[in-house]
């Protein structure tokens, strides 16, 4: 069994428990993919926002995984996160789904012009969300079916932000795992100081929203698959 890896900062145990109580909020059965590269450790995770996108949550460890990179359990990565000790136990492996062999990139992201501000970024996920809840309350009753909620929502997530290119899907993403919160002095984010509140970078034909809190990302070209938004 590997040996529990500890965290520098042991307030990070919470944001990666938060993360992980979002996940599988969503579906009980979830799993996610666990990557260190020297000191870093990334959980990613897919939540049911169709398209392929695909979050990751950061923090940095005290002392170096070595060669850690294993699909496991999300309840039970989540049961041996210790936020007293800021330790994370981690849990044996399991046959993980098709979108834990294609992950982003580890290096090579350039930043992309265009992107708006936070607080931009955040009326845009609410103006959506809000958007979705009028057009599928104002259904007649029997046409309120899961199809016609879905193609409301491929509609409105499926619109890009901007001249960016980038998929409102990922904002969404971004909105409801709650990447997107202004950043406190009083609840520490991931080098919150070294970086600014919201980038857009790319790789190859990646797209990846990054946060002080953590990173959507979504491959470009892929189809996008309908699923309602969650506020």
């Amino acid at each position: 069994m590997t040996a529990p890896l500890r965290l520098v900062d042991a307030r990070e145990a919470d944001g990666f428990a938060a993360f992980l109580v979002r996940l599988l909020r969503w579906d009980k059965a979830a799993v996610v993919r666990l990557r260190a590269s020297g000191t870093v450790l990334a959980v990613f995770g897919q939540p049911p926002f169709g398209g392929g996108v695909l979050a990751v949550r950061t923090a940095e460890l005290d002392g170096a995984a070595g060669d850690l990179d294993s699909t496991v359990s999300a309840g039970q990565l989540l049961d041996g996160i210790d936020d007293v000790t800021g330790t994370v136990a981690v849990p044996p492996a399991v046959t993980g789904p098709a979108w834990a062999g294609l992950l982003p990139p580890r290096g090579g992201w350039e930043q992309v012009q265009g992107l708006p501000s936070a607080e931009d970024v955040r009326a845009v996920a609410a103006a959506a969300v809000t958007e979705f809840r009028d057009r599928s309350e104002a259904l007649r009753p029997e046409s309120r079916t899961r199809a016609e909620l879905d193609a409301i929502a491929d509609d409105i997530w499926s619109r890009r932000l901007g001249a960016t290119g980038l998929p409102l899907r990922v904002v969404h993403a971004a909105h409801a795992l709650g990447f997107l919160r202004p950043v406190r002095t009083a609840v520490p984010a991931p080098r919150a100081a070294e970086q600014p509140a919201v980038l857009l970078l790319a790789a190859g034909p990646w797209l990846r929203l990054r946060t002080p809190y953590g990173s959507v990302a979504v491959r470009r070209g892929l189809p996008g698959l309908s699923v309602s938004p969650i506020r």
